[in-house]
C-alpha cells in the first residue's frame, strides 16, 4: 500500500468545489495527486489533457450516496499531481505511474472511466498492473492505434508546428484558455469553472504537460506512442464485463472516432449527447448513469 501524505492546499473558491477526500501519494518516483469520494465499488476515474481532477466534479455530486469508492488521480504534469519536464511524457511513463497507483491503492477490478488521455493512459496503467477492470465506462477517447492512412486532427498538427506552438501552450497558457470552444455548449467553461482549469498550469515553469501530451498523439504509424497504443488495445479487447459509451457529438477534436473506440468495445451500450469535448461540464447525469449500469 501507498503511504498517503498530506495534499498541497486550495484557495478557498476552489476548495468549496471539491469537497473530497484528497491526498497525495508517491507512485513510481512520482508525486500524485488522488481525490476521493465514498465506499463501496471501486471507480477509477481518469481524465486528459489538459485538465485534472476537478472534471469529474460533478459526476461525483451526482453519484452521491452510492456504493462506490470513486478515485479521481490528477495525471503527471497536471492539476495538483508533480509537474516534470517535457522528457517525462511518454504512454509507457504514463502507464507505469498508474499501474503503481491502481496496485498500491488497492484498486482490484474497478471500473473504469475515461475521457481523452485518460483512455488510453488508464488501459495501458491496468494492463500493466495485470488487473481486468470490472467494467468500462468511456467517453470521447480512443484505446488503440490509429489506422493506416489516417488524418491527425487540426489540433495535434498545430502542437507540431515549431516555434508558434511552443509560444502558444507554455506562454499563452493553449489550450486552457481556450476549453470552451471544444464544447457543445460553450457556456459550460466559463468564468470561476475555466479559471478552475487554468489554476495548477498558472506557471510556464510548471506547464509542459499540454504540449507534451498533445505530441504523446501519433503522426505516423512510426510514433513511439504506437506500440504502447496496440498494448492498451490488445488488453481491452479481452475485457468481459459490461461496457459503456457515453459520447459527445459535437466535440471537434475527437468527435469523428466513435468508430475507432466502438471497434474496441464493441458491447458498449452507447449514450450519444449533444455535448462537447469535455462531456463531464455538459452531461454529468448521463454518465453518472452510465456509472451506476456498469457497477452493477
Amino acid at each position: 500500500m501507498l503511504d498517503r501524505l498530506t495534499a498541497p492546499p486550495l484557495p478557498d473558491w476552489l476548495a468549496a468545489e471539491l469537497p473530497f477526500s484528497r491526498y497525495t501519494v508517491r507512485a513510481a518516483g512520482r508525486t500524485v495527486h488522488v481525490m476521493e469520494q465514498g465506499e463501496g465499488v471501486p471507480v477509477l476515474l481518469v481524465h486528459g489533457n489538459p485538465t485534472w481532477g476537478f472534471l469529474w466534479r460533478k459526476v461525483a455530486r451526482a453519484l452521491a450516496g452510492a456504493r462506490l469508492r470513486l478515485v479521481m488521480p490528477d495525471l503527471v504534469g497536471l492539476g495538483l499531481s508533480e509537474h516534470p519536464g517535457a522528457d517525462f511524457h511518454t504512454l509507457e511513463n504514463h502507464g507505469q505511474v498508474l499501474a503503481a497507483l491502481i496496485e498500491g491503492l488497492g484498486l482490484d477490478a474497478p471500473v473504469f472511466v475515461c475521457q481523452d488521455w485518460g483512455g488510453a493512459i488508464g488501459g495501458l496503467g491496468l494492463s500493466l498492473a495485470g488487473v481486468m477492470p470490472r467494467a468500462v465506462v468511456a467517453m470521447n477517447t480512443v484505446l488503440g492505434p490509429p489506422r493506416e492512412g489516417f488524418r491527425p486532427t487540426a489540433f495535434h498538427r498545430f502542437a507540431r508546428m515549431p516555434v508558434v506552438s511552443d509560444l502558444a501552450f507554455r506562454a499563452l497558457s493553449y489550450p486552457q484558455r481556450a476549453l470552451h470552444l471544444a464544447q457543445g455548449d460553450r457556456g459550460s467553461i466559463r468564468g470561476a469553472t475555466a479559471k478552475a482549469y487554468r489554476w495548477p498550469l498558472s506557471f510556464a515553469k510548471g506547464n509542459a504537460a499540454p504540449l507534451a501530451l498533445a505530441r504523446m498523439v501519433p503522426d505516423s504509424l512510426e510514433h513511439p506512442s504506437i506500440a504502447p497504443l496496440k498494448a492498451c488495445e490488445a488488453f481491452l479487447l479481452r475485457h468481459p464485463g459490461p461496457q459503456e459509451v457515453v459520447w459527445g457529438d459535437r466535440d471537434p477534436v475527437l468527435g469523428r472516432a466513435f468508430k475507432r473506440l466502438h471497434a474496441t468495445l464493441p458491447r458498449a451500450n452507447v449514450t450519444h449527447t449533444q455535448a462537447g469535448h469535455f462531456l463531464q461540464e455538459e452531461v454529468p447525469d448521463d454518465i453518472a448513469a452510465a456509472i451506476r449500469r456498469a457497477a452493477g
